[in-house]
């Protein structure tokens, strides 16, 4: 008992060192300078397009059958459940630490010495062993398991967030792909008119060889690109029913017309996407299970106090008496104060740190991170907005130039060069203003994952 009142003193000093002092956040951290000015940033808004739900967001009744069928099937996402399942099992076993251990070992001998009559014994221990918190051990490795636990769980965010958003853009590929193949459709019927057209044109002698075979080769190519599409639909079908975890089937859907893009958008303030990014709280639950890995370094320095004993019943009890029966007892305090254990202790705490400074810079990336994602999708969705408004005038002035060439050419006031470049043109565009608005769309698809949308589970 001499040694109480020196563990005592120990103890009370070690708070300085961090060793019962809780994790928190580390100041200078670039949370408040994430977002660059945006006309669709409200800065004095706690509201966020990340704290929408997502059925609120994606309203399709086909995009929200998928991404319900997506939640209940991806096998990515339920391997992530059960990595939270394991690691609520190491809490609950560090919360169990701070109680005592008891083992039962019954055992039995017979013994017998030159052919005489044996001798049988027996004993029936339990055990008890009961290792004493001074400095903190078991309470930072709880801790630690703590923080695994809402790492694995920001993991599982992580992964329906992204999951969500995979679904989404995929979908709205399918729909762009939809209308390309439609388009190119009635590109592939408008030049086939035109080849009919032409080649009764060179049986009359009013049109020359090299321009049906111009018109021709346009045509083949229009048939390649339409091919191309029809490809790339039925692998887009393909990724989807992946991300679904079924086997390749039809998608149903609805058309391009029918998604509309939020009128309002909000990103909140910094401290929104800290608390709503699953990337970035599970690097922040990397530092701190790193912090109390430090801790618990630390701990290995001082002593560890044990408490142990063991109450049994036996017939050996060395007496005369033959088989006689009765109970052991017994009572064990340990005290085991490392003194030199080849530099193990201090290598242990060294990389110790270092994995928590390198848990430090992985969370400072992370926000970095965040905030490039929020601002490139904010400007996309301002830029693809643009080009569609733009992509729509050039659409309307092209048609009525596509219109004003056919006149003209059927009464030989217009070259079928200039015909076919109208009509080319026409069809760029076109294609153009579908792609602007699946663009848009995915990019406010990338902003609402950016800013943590879809993450609750």
């Amino acid at each position: 008992m001499k040694f109480l009142p020196i563990l005592i003193l120990l103890s009370s000093g070690l708070t300085g060192c961090n060793i019962y002092s809780n994790y928190s956040r580390p100041e200078g951290l670039p949370s408040e300078s994430l977002y660059n000015d945006s006309t669709m940033m409200n800065a004095d808004s706690l509201s966020s397009l990340g704290s929408i739900p997502w059925h609120d967001l994606f309203t399709d009744p086909c995009l929200q059958s998928l991404i319900e069928e997506g939640l209940s099937s991806n096998t990515d996402l339920q391997i992530a459940m059960l990595r939270i399942d394991e690691a609520k099992a190491g809490l609950t076993a560090a919360k169990l630490a701070y109680l005592p251990s008891l083992t039962f070992s019954p055992n039995g001998a017979i013994t017998s010495v030159d052919g005489n009559k044996s001798s049988k014994t027996y004993e029936l221990p339990l055990s008890l062993s009961w290792e004493i918190d001074l400095f903190g051990k078991l309470r930072n490795a709880q801790k630690e398991q703590q923080m695994l636990l809402l790492r694995q769980q920001a993991y599982a965010q992580l992964v329906q967030s992204e999951l969500i958003a995979s679904i989404a853009n995929s979908y709205y590929s399918l729909l762009m792909l939809d209308s390309q193949i439609e388009i190119s459709n009635q590109a592939i019927e408008v030049w086939r008119e035109q080849v009919r057209t032409m080649e009764l044109q060179l049986k009359v002698g009013e049109l020359r060889e090299n321009a049906l075979s111009q018109a021709k080769a346009n045509l083949e190519g229009l048939r390649a690109t339409h091919n191309t599409l029809i490809r790339q639909q039925r692998e887009t079908e393909n990724s989807i029913c992946t991300l679904l975890g079924v086997t390749h089937r039809s998608i149903d859907r609805s058309n391009l017309d029918a998604q509309n893009i939020p009128s309002d958008i909000t990103v909140g303030i910094p401290l929104i996407l800290l608390s709503r990014r699953p990337d970035v709280v599970h690097a922040e639950m990397d530092l701190a299970a790193a912090y109390y890995s430090t801790n618990q370094s630390r701990t290995a320095f001082y002593p560890s106090l044990t408490i142990g004993g063991s109450a049994g019943w036996t017939n050996s009890l060395g007496q005369a008496i033959s088989n006689p029966g009765g109970w052991i007892l017994s009572a064990l305090g340990s005290l085991t104060q490392p003194i030199f254990q080849r530099g193990k202790l201090i290598s242990n705490l060294r990389i110790s740190k270092d994995e928590e400074q390198i848990a430090l810079l992985n969370y400072k990336q992370s926000l970095l991170n965040a905030g490039q994602e929020v601002n490139d999708a904010l400007f996309s969705i301002e830029s693809y907005g643009d080009n569609y408004a733009f992509h729509s005038s050039q659409c309307e002035a092209l048609e009525k130039t596509v219109k004003s060439n056919e006149i003209l050419f059927r009464t030989s006031n217009a070259t079928y060069l200039e015909l076919l470049a109208s009509r080319q043109d026409l069809l760029n565009s076109r294609l153009n203003l579908v792609s602007d608005k699946v663009n848009q769309l995915q990019s406010v698809v990338t902003l609402y994952k950016a800013l943590g949308g879809g993450a609750d589970i």
